[in-house]
């Protein structure tokens, strides 16, 4: 029976997570469920499947849930805060973690799951965004086995020979036969939509994906592409290689998931429906296999498959992306605070679509010098992104 911690829980990839769960009760356990504020959706989960422990990031809705968790006769122990967050990832109990916070709120709880030696299962890109050498190092120094949940980049895990799957971090693809890594993207909402309506488009239009059901923010970021975007600077870090060694096609049917060519012309994809419950199930079972709730895709119903090259004026943080995954850490760090911060001014009606771009560019640009070696560096270089994002906003773009 082994012991799972699921960071994350309410949000898309923490529920499919308890449902792939689920239907192995003799396999699994949840040891820990956490979230950052959400306590009626927090409190139903601690119900279900009765966790020892459970943690809310604020510490007032820590309290609620505590309370409400003894009136419901329940015996899970409720922590707060980043340290509780931090101490339930890294609990000596833990087997597996599940790192699916969203955003750089992720980062710390992922490493201190890390930093114990754990199998972490990560949904996070942005921990690999903010912090991709110091975090694989740590992976390495502590012996850690990290796995990719990404839809993309489970499907190139997949993809890649035995060999390299136990040895991703510190191999090289050219010494396995591998050419190139091929990242899929659907091209979201707006792949036909015509440029010049893109100012107008509202949030409700940009979280409205059609093929994937996410949280707002990655549904955001799959609209703009910057979702692909840091998934390009993810598999620079997971599969240790350089970004000319990635190339990103758009496959709108989101079928087939990624690809690896090969040397001698062969080039191996993962296919599966659209639900991430096929890449946690993957990973839950690694090396093995074991069901999951997703059914099979149907070859016969199976509509044509179509590719094509995302467009720079359509999809200019694609390129603001690859273009830091260039520059190096600072680069990818800074941009990646600045476009929460856009893209949560976006969702309050405070930034048009087309200015998320235009404020992540002057962010990349402000910051592309920097140089960050350590934990301290990344959290400040971070903080100071978000302040120069939030000034923008104030002084208009």
């Amino acid at each position: 029976m082994r012991q799972v911690v699921v960071l994350g829980s309410t949000g898309s990839i923490g529920i499919s997570t308890l449902s792939v769960l689920a239907a192995h009760p003799q396999d699994y356990q949840v040891l820990a469920l956490t979230a950052a504020s959400q306590v009626d959706k927090l409190l139903a989960q601690c119900l279900a499947v009765n966790p020892r422990y459970a943690a809310l990031l604020d510490a007032t809705a820590a309290k609620a849930l505590a309370q409400a968790l003894k009136q419901a006769g329940s015996k899970t122990e409720v922590l707060s805060g980043i340290d509780g967050l931090c101490q339930l990832a890294a609990h000596p109990e833990a087997d597996i973690v599940m790192a699916a916070i969203v955003g750089s709120a992720g980062l710390l709880p992922t490493l201190a799951a890390v930093e114990q030696g754990k199998t972490v299962l990560l949904a996070n890109k942005e921990a690999l965004v903010m912090s991709g050498e110091l975090f694989i190092n740590k992976v390495k120094q502590h012996g850690a086995t990290l796995l990719p949940i990404d839809s993309e980049h489970n499907a190139i895990f997949q993809c890649l020979p035995s060999g390299l799957q136990q040895h991703t971090h510190d191999q090289q693809l050219a010494d396995f036969g591998i050419s190139k890594i091929l990242l899929t993207g659907s091209g979201g909402p707006f792949l036909t939509k015509p440029l010049c309506e893109f100012a107008s488009i509202t949030p409700a239009q940009a979280i409205a994906h059609p093929n994937w059901r996410m949280g707002q923010k990655i549904s955001v970021d799959s609209a703009t592409m910057m979702n692909k975007g840091l998934e390009f600077i993810e598999a620079r870090w997971l599969f240790n290689c350089q970004p000319a060694d990635i190339e990103v096609v758009i496959h709108p049917q989101s079928i087939i998931h990624s690809m690896v060519q090969y040397t001698d012309g062969s080039v191996l994809a993962q296919l599966g429906q659209a639900d991430m419950r096929t890449p946690i199930a993957h990973a839950l079972a690694f090396p093995k296999r074991m069901a999951s709730p997703v059914a099979p895709l149907n070859f016969k119903q199976m509509r044509d498959f179509t590719f094509s090259e995302p467009s720079p004026e359509r999809y200019p943080n694609l390129y603001l992306a690859m273009a830091a995954c260039a520059q190096g850490q600072g680069a990818t760090t800074a941009l990646n605070a600045g476009n929460e911060i856009a893209v949560q001014a976006f969702l309050d009606g405070q930034l048009s679509f087309t200015d998320i771009a235009r404020l992540n560019q002057r962010c990349l640009e402000q910051f592309s010098g920097f140089r960050v070696s350590t934990l301290d560096d990344i959290v400040a270089l971070d903080a100071e992104a978000r302040q120069y994002a939030r000034s923008l906003l104030r002084k208009g773009l």
